[in-house]
């Protein structure tokens, strides 16, 4: 591993892009890595700048992202012969997901740089990338939680947790993934902590504004009960329950409903979705009180009955517990601010 912390010349930080990386990632950790040397940082003392950073590719010159927004390729991965740190930002999936072979010169570059002591890092998807390398098979990622079921189908070798902020893993911790889109803040200050220490982090955050995702992304999951398993009785159920959730005892009236029996239904069930019946539920409850936490004044406890809990106790725990916050702190946390509600048109629950 290269000695970061004791080295006095900045780590050289190669920023990855390729035709499939989104534009507000790459310039995004490019600028906040360029800080030190781009703008007075207040707390910190005058000090040479950590890093140097420098966007990579297949060839030097400009080059049209998946936004169809140009950047300049500084380098070529050919020409790189020595990195500290490769971070891989955000790709956009298209319809098909993701196709592997797309660029195996920048894999074989990854491999190579890897044994000789870089860090490997990803934003967000940019882990579709890195996976070919093989390097992050048995070893735990993360990934944007929309991508979760595409990257477990292309890469079944490599256990992921979307709900996580950032995983740092491999025996010198030199393979780092952030979550969620805006996760790179994370993976970002999290670099800078590690290698120009907790000050500096702090000091970049406060001058961008960026915050650590302390409470995971539980919260920002939104839940999609999966309907592609082609078990028809079971899809006919979930259809009827994903409007009536609310109602006293939902599980036993969709058992009714499908004229199987209790055993059959919930072996069934289980298997098509990947939840227990009454786990879908509580999902389906759950996802329903977020939106009126977000959208309406209403008290928690009546949101607790709206959805069908009589014990808002019960409710609270199982809020917390589902997304991470109590319901309190996800309103405060999610909920549409008054200057921004000001004019907008009113959408209701």
């Amino acid at each position: 591993m290269h000695a970061a912390a004791t080295r006095s010349e900045p780590l050289h930080v190669s920023l990855v892009a390729i035709p499939e990386a989104v534009v507000s990632t790459l310039s995004g950790i490019f600028d906040v890595m360029n800080a030190f040397a781009m703008m007075p940082l207040s707390g910190l003392p005058s000090q040479e700048p950590p890093f140097q950073v420098e966007i990579v590719g297949l060839k030097p010159g400009p080059l049209e992202l998946a936004s169809r927004v140009p950047v300049v390729v500084q380098r070529s991965v050919v020409e790189v012969d020595d990195t500290d740190i490769i971070i891989v930002p955000s790709i956009l999936l298209g319809p098909a997901g993701w196709q592997k072979g797309l660029h195996p010169e920048i894999v074989d570059w990854f491999c190579a740089m890897h044994r000789r002591g870089a860090l490997l890092c990803s934003a967000c998807s940019g882990i579709f990338l890195l996976a070919e390398t093989g390097l992050f098979d048995g070893v735990d990622t993360t990934v944007h939680f929309g991508y979760a079921h595409a990257f477990s189908a292309t890469f079944p070798e490599v256990p992921i947790h979307p709900e996580r902020v950032l995983v740092v893993s491999g025996r010198h911790e030199e393979l780092i993934t952030s979550g969620a889109s805006m996760t790179w803040h994370d993976l970002v200050l999290y670099l800078i902590a590690r290698h120009a220490g907790a000050t500096a982090a702090q000091a970049v955050a406060r001058s961008f504004a960026l915050q650590w995702h302390q409470d995971g992304l539980a919260p920002y999951i939104v839940f999609e009960g999966r309907k592609d398993h082609g078990d028809l009785a079971i899809q006919a159920a979930q259809e009827w329950v994903a409007t009536h959730f609310s109602v006293v005892n939902p599980v036993e009236e969709m058992i009714r409903r499908t004229g199987l029996s209790e055993r059959t239904f919930k072996r069934r069930f289980t298997s098509a979705t990947g939840s227990s019946p009454i786990a879908y539920v509580q999902r389906l409850r759950i996802e329903d009180a977020k939106r009126r936490l977000e959208r309406t004044e209403a008290s928690i406890d009546e949101i607790s009955w709206q959805v069908g809990y009589e014990e808002p106790a019960f409710f609270r725990r199982l809020f917390k517990r589902v997304t991470g916050l109590p319901p309190g702190a996800y309103r405060r946390r999610f909920k549409i601010p008054d200057y921004a509600r000001q004019g907008a048109r009113e959408v209701e629950v």
